[in-house]
C-alpha cells in the first residue's frame, strides 16, 4: 500500500480581541526561524499560500504563518454578524494584523501580504514600520483605479461564489498552470455571502495612500514590492509610481504571473520570492 505523503502545515485556532470584539481566527503555520506573517488576498483564505508553507527551501529559515481574517476561510464572525454589513476598514485590518501578532507572540515579523494584504503593507511600513522586519507587498499599490462593479458580489439572483470567480479569473496569467489556476479560482467560489464586497470597500474607498507614505523609512523597515506583468487590477505602473514615491524601496516586475503569484504559479513565484527571503536571512545573521 503506498503511503500518503503528509504536508508539514499545521492548523490550529486562537481566540483574541480586535477592536474590542472576541474573535476566533483560524491559522496554519509550517517552519522554523525568522516569522513571515501572510496576507491572504480579498475574499480568500490561507489556503493560496500552502506552496510557500510545503516548500523546505522556505521553511527551512522562516516560520510561515498564515491566518484567515474574521468572516474568512475557517475563522468565525464576530458575535452579531447577522445584524450588520460586513466593511473592511483599513483601521480593522492594521488591528486585525497587530492584534494577531500580539496574540501569538510574534516578534518583529516579516509580513508578506498579496492584493489587498499588499496595499495594507503600505499603510504598516507608514505608520508601524518599526514594528517589522521587513514588509513585502505582492501586487501591492498606493491606489488602484477601480475596474468592476461590486454591486454583482451579494445580490440573491447571481450565484456569489461563481461572479467573484468569474471577476478575478482575467487576473490569472496565461502561462499559470490550469491546476493551480482553477485551484485559486476555487477558493473565491467558497467565499462567504458579501466577504469579498466588503473587503474591497478598504480596496476602493476606504485606503487611497497617494500622497500619505511619506513616513517610510526603509532604513528602519526594509519593503519591497513585487507585481505581475499581467495584473490589470494593479498594473505594474501602478506599482511603480508608487515605488517612485518610497527612497529604498526596492521593486520588481514578475513576469509570466498575474494577480495570485503564489498560488496561481508557485514554481514561477519562487524565482522572484526567494531572493528577497534570502536577503532578509542574510541580513539576520549578520545582526545577530
Amino acid at each position: 500500500m503506498k503511503t500518503s505523503a503528509v504536508e508539514p502545515i499545521v492548523g490550529r485556532y486562537t481566540t483574541f480581541p480586535i477592536l474590542g470584539e472576541d474573535c476566533r481566527i483560524y491559522f496554519e503555520e509550517a517552519g522554523n526561524g525568522i516569522p513571515l506573517l501572510c496576507l491572504h488576498t480579498a475574499g480568500a483564505d490561507t489556503r493560496q499560500f500552502r506552496h510557500l508553507m510545503c516548500d523546505k527551501d522556505v521553511t527551512n529559515k522562516f516560520r510561515v504563518i498564515t491566518f484567515d481574517m474574521p468572516w474568512h476561510g475557517k475563522s468565525y464572525p464576530p458575535l452579531g454578524w447577522e445584524k450588520r454589513e460586513y466593511q473592511l476598514t483599513t483601521e480593522l485590518y492594521v488591528a486585525i494584523i497587530r492584534s494577531f501578532s500580539a496574540a501569538m507572540g510574534i516578534d518583529r515579523p516579516v509580513v508578506m501580504g498579496c492584493s489587498i494584504g499588499g496595499r495594507i503593507t503600505l499603510e504598516l511600513a507608514n505608520s508601524h514600520g518599526k514594528e517589522f522586519r521587513a514588509l513585502i507587498g505582492l501586487e501591492a499599490a498606493d491606489y488602484q483605479q477601480p475596474w468592476y462593479d461590486t454591486t454583482w458580489l451579494h445580490r440573491s439572483d447571481v450565484h456569489g461564489g461563481e461572479v467573484c470567480a468569474a471577476l478575478v479569473s482575467g487576473l490569472v496569467a496565461p502561462q499559470s498552470p490550469d491546476i493551480y489556476r482553477h485551484e485559486t479560482l476555487w477558493q473565491y467560489m467558497q467565499s462567504g455571502p458579501g466577504i469579498f464586497r466588503g473587503d474591497l470597500y478598504f480596496y476602493r474607498v476606504d485606503c487611497d495612500l497617494r500622497g500619505k507614505l511619506g513616513n517610510i523609512d526603509t532604513k528602519i523597515c526594509p519593503l519591497y514590492l513585487l507585481t505581475g506583468e499581467y495584473d490589470f487590477s494593479c498594473r505594474p505602473e501602478d506599482t511603480l509610481r508608487t515605488a517612485k514615491t518610497i527612497p529604498g524601496v526596492n521593486v520588481e516586475v514578475m513576469k509570466e504571473v498575474g494577480h495570485f503569484p503564489m498560488s496561481e504559479n508557485p514554481t514561477q513565484f519562487k524565482k522572484y520570492i526567494m531572493p528577497i527571503l534570502n536577503e532578509i536571512s542574510k541580513r539576520e545573521e549578520s545582526s545577530s
